[in-house]
């Protein structure tokens, strides 16, 4: 048996002081999970459970590089999270053995085009174009999970030096077991699954030119600039 076309190479992240790379499976994410960006967005922190949708794999970019701005949108914002890696996962997880599952930790930039998600919320449709668009998920090297934390921490971006973002992981509604106990009664989660946990307060709207820099406490960094599509 043979393709009848080559297919693209498995996506992949670094992982933080190895030659080793991360294989990524597929690409999770939570939304509304911090009480401050609920509110900023008009909704009530507590009133409803975690909300999930996806990105695919590729959508990742690592290595700092440049993200291009992507079409169809004049509404671009960031949203700085913390990424969980799984090394291992199943189905109905209980939350006490969750975090058995995780490999490692990163910072991500959830990319939204945010007036594309608003016309889905306005008419009941799927967040599918709004989110899990190319380049949509920049995130650094994966620091194994040994000696982090994941239930506190300063989480931070900025843009062009000015922070915009700034809290600390504890804020967030849902504690990374929680996430992955709730998520694994929905969908069997494996080995190479990435989880995005939610942006505290802070999102808004960046242009090609601006530079994005963003934080974790002993999780890590990324760095990079947003620019143009080449539509050529």
């Amino acid at each position: 048996m043979s393709y009848i076309f080559q297919p693209e190479a498995i996506p992949s992240v670094p992982i933080a002081g190895s030659d080793q790379v991360f294989p990524v499976r597929r690409i999770y994410c939570v939304g509304q999970n911090y009480g401050d960006h609920v509110r900023e967005m008009g909704g009530d922190p507590k009133q409803n459970p975690p909300v999930f949708f996806s990105k695919p794999a590729n959508a990742v970019v690592t290595n700092n590089q440049a993200v291009r701005y992507p079409s169809a949108t004049d509404n671009l914002h960031y949203e700085a999270e913390l990424v969980v890696a799984l090394g291992s996962g199943g189905g109905n997880i209980d939350a006490a053995q969750a975090l058995d599952c995780v490999f490692g930790y990163a910072i991500g930039i959830d990319f939204t085009r945010r007036d594309l998600q608003a016309a889905a919320k306005q008419s009941g449709k799927p967040w599918d174009a709004a989110k899990g668009f190319d380049e949509s998920a920049p995130l650094s090297a994966i620091a194994p999970a040994d000696h982090i934390d994941p239930q506190s921490g300063r989480i931070w971006l900025s843009v062009n030096g000015e922070v915009r973002q700034d809290a600390d992981l504890s804020d967030m509604i849902w504690s990374v077991p929680e996430i992955i106990a709730q998520l694994s009664t929905l969908y069997t989660l494996k080995a190479g699954d990435l989880i995005f946990t939610g942006t505290p307060a802070g999102v808004s709207a960046v242009i090609p030119g601006d530079r994005i820099k963003a934080g974790i406490a002993d999780v890590g960094e990324i760095e990079f600039e947003l620019i143009a599509a080449d539509n050529s």
